[in-house]
């Protein structure tokens, strides 16, 4: 059995899922596939089985929506939790209770399409790996490109340093230079405290190939159950558009300064958002 025939037998379709991907534009091939495998009625399967859920678990209070551009943009945000959650919890926010829905595009780690399984739901659910030329392609492509510019380093980081931004990428600000695209910057609270990691196991990740392997707080005492997420509240911002101009080719140091901007500017949304927050639940 394909991937694909598995997905529609054992994977329900939620109705609300269902009728926001009907009003998304239709730029798919007479197979009913776009150029980088996304698959819009296999996704409904995978969002209404997976995505759906999550969001539910996680119970975001979603705010800002209404700041995402019309055509393309780049969706920057901070990245945690150790595993990619805060990623599927804004992708279904912007699809669900985006007017009109949204279909963001995320950009995944290269790890991520060497693992069997994982890969194709990947690709069928619109992910796709994080090269700056499928970048560009899906912006030119009028898309909403989900990027988390600390990479794994943010998603990874141990609890003692949630909600400390580490260092960005220039990769996202010199695709919005070349492409002329806004970026809206986007802030996730909640996501930290969801599976506490209090180091990364270095030997073991390189073992596996993989960008790390948290330790969480609970290991010794729950074994494997430490692994899954605590059932916090997440809060999702999203603020203004912002627009850049420049060379995208220009010299680091100046590339620097633009990301610093955006850097500085999603640090205040996250410092914001927590002297609201009423609690981690």
């Amino acid at each position: 059995m394909s991937f694909d025939d598995y997905v529609t037998r054992y994977f329900p379709v939620d109705a609300e899922v269902s009728s926001a991907f009907d009003r998304l534009p239709d730029k798919l091939n007479e197979h009913g596939y776009d150029p980088w495998g996304f698959q819009p009625n296999i996704a409904k399967h995978l969002y209404s089985a997976i995505g759906r859920p999550l969001y539910n678990y996680f119970r975001p209070t979603v705010t800002g929506l209404q700041n995402l551009p019309p055509g393309r943009c780049l969706l920057i945000g901070n990245h945690s939790g150790q595993l990619p959650l805060d990623g599927m919890v804004v992708a279904v926010a912007c699809l669900l209770h985006g007017e009109p829905p949204r279909m963001v595009r995320a950009m995944a780690e290269r790890y991520f399409p060497r693992v069997p399984f994982l890969n194709e739901m990947f690709a069928r659910g619109g992910v796709v790996v994080g090269d700056p030329i499928n970048c560009r392609n899906l912006l030119e492509a009028g898309n909403a490109i989900l990027v988390f510019p600390e990479g794994a380093r943010g998603c990874g980081k141990p609890i003692q340093q949630r909600y400390q931004l580490t260092r960005f990428g220039r990769g996202f600000m010199r695709l919005a230079l070349q492409t002329d695209t806004p970026v809206v910057p986007f802030s996730v609270i909640g996501a930290e405290e969801s599976i506490p990691s209090v180091a990364n196991f270095k030997p073991l990740a390189q073992m596996l190939g993989a960008p790390y392997v948290p330790i969480p707080l609970h290991l010794p005492l729950l074994g494997p159950l430490s692994y899954l997420p605590l059932p916090t509240k997440f809060y999702l911002d999203f603020g203004a558009p912002m627009t850049f101009s420049g060379l995208y080719d220009d010299e680091d140091e100046l590339i620097d300064e633009k990301v610093a901007v955006v850097r500085d500017r999603i640090q205040a949304m996250i410092d914001e958002g927590l002297t609201r927050r009423p609690s981690i639940f």
